[in-house]
């Protein structure tokens, strides 16, 4: 059975919060694995950074290519992250186990109506395996990480937290962060591994806390400062720590808007669809042919 996160929709913010907090640790990427793929030279024969960072730019198009939503993206990452952690695999299997993991996130966030066919997934990224490879790789995937899918990935605690602050402040301040921006954001720092290291809660946070303090607004400012102190007591987070992971948040979306950055907002899909698979897809595959900006303001 596929292991799910208990619920949330009509539970207090506590219950919610302890209830991810639970099982966060058991959904992590090995740090051993991580480190391996980070230390390994970039020369063909093993996992780089470089690499994983390429596959997951690729997921992103093909996520924004067929209109799914967020979580459907952030899970992707999540399996495979969490699959790279634990098997030691050749760049030439990346696009296989890269796919399968979105396509596995795509089964379990998206309706059952909007789910491609696999053989149209791998037609538009043009890649040389088959289903049956897609099917064998899959199954692999789902026994190295014992069935566990539903993990509590870095956009749940980040709609969650932004709710929850949301309800301590005043209409004119809860202008100042906005989830849409901050979703976006997330997308950015998933496509650089240094955050795969970082546990979601935290990476959550420190995005909150830098998008803050970003704004620039001092009239608002002690309402959201007030709150975010609150919320890092409850996580139990050091001040050291989310001032790390701030400023790593803060480097990474400065890297992102680099022109001389090769980054998703301006990288068009390199997929090219053949006039067949064109007349075999559905009209509503069309629907993004770019990744997304950044939203520029809070409001």
């Amino acid at each position: 059975m596929i292991d799910t996160v208990t619920g949330r929709e009509v539970q207090p913010f506590a219950v919610q919060l302890k209830a991810l907090l639970d099982v966060e640790s058991r959904y992590q990427p090995k740090l051993s694995g991580l480190r391996l793929i980070e230390g390994s030279q970039d020369n063909g024969l093993r996992m780089t950074t470089r690499l994983r960072e390429l596959e997951v730019k690729d997921l992103l198009s093909l996520t924004r290519f067929f209109g799914f939503c967020s979580e459907t993206f952030s899970l992707a990452i999540s399996l495979l992250d969490r699959f790279l952690s634990v098997m030691k695999i050749q760049p030439k299997h990346l696009s296989c186990v890269g796919l399968c993991c979105f396509y596995i996130a795509v089964k379990s966030s998206e309706e059952e109506k909007n789910v491609p066919l696999a053989n149209d997934l791998i037609r538009i990224s043009q890649n040389k395996f088959t289903v049956s490879d897609m099917i064998r790789m899959e199954k692999i995937i789902m026994e190295k990480l014992f069935w566990k899918v539903k993990a509590p990935t870095a956009l749940r605690f980040l709609r969650l937290f932004h709710s929850h602050i949301q309800e301590q402040l005043d209409a004119e301040s809860q202008t100042i962060l906005s989830l849409e921006r901050l979703e976006a954001q997330l997308k950015a720092c998933h496509c650089s591994f240094v955050f795969s290291k970082i546990k979601p809660s935290l990476l959550a946070i420190a995005l909150l806390c830098f998008e803050a303090q970003e704004q620039h607004d001092p009239e608002h400012n002690d309402k959201i400062s007030d709150a975010m102190t609150a919320l890092q007591q409850q996580l139990n987070v050091k001040d050291g720590d989310l001032v790390c992971v701030r400023e790593l948040v803060g480097k990474c979306l400065s890297d992102y808007a680099n022109t001389k950055c090769s980054k998703p907002n301006s990288q068009r899909l390199r997929w090219t669809i053949s006039g067949r698979t064109a007349r075999q897809l559905k009209h509503s595959y069309y629907k993004i042919a770019h990744l997304p900006t950044i939203p520029e303001s809070g409001c």
